[in-house]
């Protein structure tokens, strides 16, 4: 079953083209999509977590190449690494109900699917950080690795979003017409 074909439960998804934008308008959101997204208290959630699991990966990165440079405080850097992958877990948990409340979807919804994508990527290597820490596979020093490919994935994804809000912000931003 295709992404925009109707749903199991018989009723048709959202009016939306497939592709990242409303077709013909360059538009990120419709404006009923715009209008669930404003009211919705997930919005506040996701713009609160985004912040704060930023701080995490910063603070973590720094803990995660002193070990690697040093040999030093493995424990310290497993801890954030940690740290940084639940509040991940927390952040796409929470983004995933706000796209079902945003778009109907709970995740890959087409205005925001390669971030998604991208973020199953991400994902993935925090998950297998954690399989690596608690199940002893690997050595530390290759366990630190995957967290730093975890992170650079992250950076990547959180550009994507970063982009994504902008568009949204522009999208939202008046436009200035001068009269003739």
């Amino acid at each position: 079953m295709g992404w925009d074909n109707p749903r199991l439960d018989g009723t048709a998804p959202l009016a939306r083209e497939s592709g990242a934008q409303t077709a013909g308008t360059g538009a990120l959101y419709t404006a009923e999509e715009r209008r669930r997204r404003d009211e919705s208290v997930w919005t506040t959630i996701q713009g609160v977590l985004a912040p704060l699991q930023f701080l995490v990966f910063l603070i973590s990165l720094v803990l995660v190449i002193r070990f690697l440079m040093s040999g030093d405080g493995a424990g310290a850097a497993d801890t954030s690494v940690v740290i940084k992958t639940l509040t991940l877990y927390t952040i796409m948990i929470t983004g995933s109900v706000w796209e079902k409340v945003v778009f109907d979807r709970w995740l890959f919804a087409p205005a925001f699917f390669w971030e998604d994508v991208f973020s199953m990527l991400v994902l993935t290597l925090h998950t297998l950080y954690l399989v690596m820490l608690f199940g002893s596979f690997g050595s530390v020093e290759a366990r630190m690795m995957v967290a730093l490919a975890a992170y650079a994935a992250y950076v990547i994804n959180a550009g994507q979003f970063l982009l994504k809000l902008r568009a949204a912000r522009l999208q939202a931003a008046p436009t200035n017409t001068v009269a003739a």
